[in-house]
């Protein structure tokens, strides 16, 4: 029999905003940050976790398998098995899920399931032809060679390209993330004052969060090694008006588009952990599971409209477990464009959709503002693409024990044409 699976605690840092060039943090720096405060208000060692998993996309050359990596930064011993996750945007959640099923079958009690990601630190890629002009200088035999492999460089070899840029365009479709926003935003008519308006209470609902210090407990202070404090999610900005926004270019789609740098997720460095247990676990060390995930679900898509993924993945939860959408009380789906999460919202309120594509009778109806992303989201926060699946779990948990609503679920687009979403009910 499949065995009850919760969430006890978690932590991230602050989601800090990507300038110019590295931040003061790698992604195992981040998840040592948010981690060490976690671990030491557990009543529990450091080495009682069966293994520890980690969800991140771009791993650096100093930090491989940053799963490993940080559980031995953060002293949880030589024995402990730690394994890193990628499935792009979905790589956080995807490590509590694995967590989850391992627990469930009865494999582990205790696990460590995180996300981290400094996008801050993405590579610079050289082009191919560089490459090979570099290996043929490498393996020019003699000062003659040498120098007849030199004179074939040109100055386009040399100008590196930003391997985030690379890494967020779809090799199949040959688009970008924004641009299979663009596709969405077309699909259901979503407008571009639609879609200002909804980044602009993005930002208001995190602004208010942290006035309220409705985020004390779930985000840790981290510190630089020049001693310099972060607090809070650093993006947000509660000034923010359509009328501001509206001055915006699109990035994508000129001169029409609706996918603006102020509608979309931030590129942001951030980590977060989640602390997954079973009930002997639970009885063991005597702790209070905050919440029990219920179950799990991943989709697939075409890559050209990814960011429907969340109501293809969703609404598979939703039939499995016999609920509608009007049963679950706080939803979580990770803002990746304003358009792209307004799309998913007209997809399920569209008939037609519903029927030839969901498989059902008719359309599944609306999920009312005041249930979604009830502190705003990756616009307001950014979206370490690591991390922001297990944020947006540990998140849904801390808002539904706030508002004392008892299920809800936590989805998201990825990459590629996936989508994920977990369903959670409190304690």
């Amino acid at each position: 029999m499949a065995r009850p699976v919760y969430i006890i605690d978690g932590s991230r840092t602050p989601f800090l905003k990507a300038r110019n060039g590295p931040g003061p943090f790698t992604p195992v720096d981040l998840a040592v940050q948010c981690g060490r405060p976690l671990l030491a208000r557990q009543p529990f060692p450091a080495n009682a976790f069966d293994q520890v998993i980690l969800g991140c996309v771009n791993v650096i050359a100093d930090e491989m398998n940053p799963a490993r990596v940080a559980a031995l930064r953060l002293g949880m011993g030589e024995a402990m098995v730690a394994f890193t996750v990628q499935i792009n945007c979905g790589s956080g959640m995807q490590s509590i899920d694995t967590a989850y099923r391992y627990i469930r079958e009865g494999h582990a009690d205790m696990i460590l399931a995180g996300g981290a990601e400094a996008l801050s630190y993405a590579p610079l890629v050289w082009p191919q032809q560089g490459v090979r002009w570099f290996a043929g200088m490498a393996t020019a035999k003699g000062i003659g060679g040498k120098i007849a492999a030199a004179l074939r460089i040109r100055p386009s070899y040399l100008k590196p390209i930003i391997g985030l840029e690379r890494g967020l365009t779809d090799p199949i479709t040959d688009l970008n993330m924004g641009q299979t926003a663009e596709v969405v935003a077309h699909l259901f008519g979503v407008t571009r004052r639609q879609a200002d308006a909804y980044a602009t209470e993005s930002h208001k609902r995190l602004a208010k969060a942290q006035q309220e210090g409705w985020l004390k407990g779930e985000v840790e202070t981290a510190f630089g090694r020049d001693g310099k404090v972060y607090d809070h999610d650093d993006g947000v900005r509660p000034d923010s008006s359509v009328e501001q926004l509206a001055k915006l270019k699109p990035v994508f789609e000129r001169p029409w588009g609706k996918v603006t740098a102020g509608n979309s997720s931030q590129i942001t460095d951030g980590a977060c952990w989640t602390i997954v247990a079973s009930e002997e676990a639970v009885q063991k060390y005597g702790l209070t599971p905050k919440a029990e995930i219920i179950d799990s679900q991943w989709s697939a898509l075409d890559p050209s409209i990814m960011g429907l993924g969340p109501v293809l993945c969703s609404t598979e939860l939703l039939k499995r477990n016999h609920l509608t959408l009007q049963d679950v009380q706080t939803w979580e789906l990770n803002e990746a464009f304003a358009p792209q999460v307004l799309g998913c919202l007209a997809a399920w309120n569209d008939d037609r959709f519903c029927r030839e594509v969901l498989g059902l009778d008719g359309a599944a109806g609306v999920i009312e503002h005041e249930r979604l992303n009830v502190d705003g989201g990756a616009i307001s926060l950014g979206h370490p693409v690591g991390t922001s699946g297990n944020r947006i779990v540990l998140h849904l948990v801390n808002a539904m024990k706030r508002l004392g609503t008892r299920r809800g679920i936590a989805t998201e687009c990825i990459g590629g044409g996936l989508g994920g979403a977990m369903l959670i009910e409190t304690v």
